[in-house]
C-alpha cells in the first residue's frame, strides 16, 4: 500500500457506491492497529512520524468511505466528474420548485406536527437520492449524472439540518 492509493484500494474494497459499513468499520480498526504510532516507538521518531501520516490517511479515507454523500462525491471525482458544488449550482427546474415549497413550508410551520410532516418528505427525498446514486454510479456508470445528484443531495442535507434546527427551536 501507498499513501497515494485510492481510499478503496487502501481499504481493499471495490470502488463502488454500495459498501458494507461493517466491512469498512472492521477494516478501519485493522488498519489503525497496523499503523498505530506506538507500534513503531522502538524504531525512532521518523518511523513514528510515518506511522502518524498513515494513521491520518486511514482516518481520512474512513471518513470519506463511510459517508454515502462523501463517498459518491469521491467516486465522481475519481471518474472525471467532480461535483464542484461551489461553482456548479445548476439544478432541474422541478428540483428548484420542490426546494422553494419546502422553504415555504418550513417558514410556515408553526408546530411540531407541521415540521414532522415536512421531515417525512425530506427523508423520502433523501432516500430516493441515495437510491438514485446507487443506480447512477454502480449500475449505469453515469458519473456526471451522479455529480448532479450529489449536489442535489447536498442541498437536501443542508435543508434537513435547517429543519432540525426548527425542531429544536419549537421544542424549547
Amino acid at each position: 500500500m501507498q499513501l497515494t492509493d485510492t481510499d478503496f484500494a487502501l481499504f481493499g474494497v471495490p470502488p463502488t457506491f454500495a459498501q458494507d459499513r461493517a466491512t469498512l468499520d472492521a477494516r478501519w480498526k485493522e488498519l489503525q492497529r497496523e499503523a498505530h504510532p506506538d507500534r513503531f516507538a522502538a524504531q525512532g521518531p521518523a518511523a513514528q512520524r510515518l506511522a502518524m501520516q498513515w494513521s491520518v490517511r486511514i482516518n481520512e479515507a474512513y471518513q470519506r468511505l463511510k459517508d454515502p454523500l462523501r463517498r459518491a462525491a469521491y467516486l465522481c471525482e475519481l471518474n472525471g466528474a467532480p461535483v464542484d458544488a461551489e461553482r456548479n449550482t445548476a439544478m432541474p427546474p422541478e428540483f428548484l420548485v420542490q426546494q422553494m415549497e419546502w422553504r415555504e413550508a418550513l417558514e410556515d410551520a408553526g408546530d411540531l406536527a407541521a415540521l414532522e410532516a415536512l421531515q417525512v418528505q425530506v427523508d423520502a427525498a433523501r432516500a430516493r437520492a441515495l437510491s438514485s446514486l446507487d443506480w447512477l454510479i454502480d449500475e449505469k456508470g453515469d458519473y456526471p449524472g451522479a455529480a448532479q445528484q450529489v449536489r442535489a443531495l447536498m442541498f437536501i442535507e443542508r435543508f434537513a439540518d435547517e429543519a432540525d434546527a426548527a425542531f429544536d427551536r419549537l421544542g424549547q
